[in-house]
């Protein structure tokens, strides 16, 4: 099987579409709120984390997530749009939660990151798997 058939191939699983609306409408309001809020959920955030180029790491940011939260959702390059995803999950789980098990204890990490950690397997689910039966993917791919 070439690469762009296993990236474009897909699960016929129709339950797949409650992950995909899990995952793809959580990052488009991220996304979306680190444009309409940037001192709180964008280049603010950044910079107060201590991140280089908060300005412009905000706005890609903020973007990839709008991008491929609405692939996502529409299940078209399911697979691809997943990565940055997952990407994106790794660093603020690394960044922002790692630093709580330092100072406080496992608990109030594993508090602080539920989200985080949703997100991040939800990503590797639809990396995994596909888009599903119900998706632009298995209706343009076949």
């Amino acid at each position: 099987m070439t690469a762009w058939k296993r990236l474009s191939s897909t699960s016929s699983d129709p339950s797949i579409l409650l992950i995909r609306l899990m995952v793809g409408s959580v990052f488009l309001s991220e996304g979306i709120q680190k444009f309409l809020f940037p001192y709180l959920r964008g280049s603010g955030r950044f910079e107060k984390i201590g991140l280089p180029a908060p300005d412009f790491l905000g706005n890609m940011v903020g973007s990839f997530e709008i991008l491929c939260a609405a692939f996502i959702l529409i299940g078209f390059l399911t697979r691809i749009a997943a990565v940055p995803l997952i990407t994106i999950m790794i660093v603020a789980i690394t960044i922002t939660k790692l630093p709580i098990l330092k100072q406080d204890d496992v608990w109030q990490m594993l508090h602080a990151c539920r989200t985080d950690w949703c997100m991040l397997l939800g990503s590797i689910f639809l990396l995994w798997k596909g888009g599903g039966k119900w998706s632009l993917d298995a209706r343009l791919f076949r």
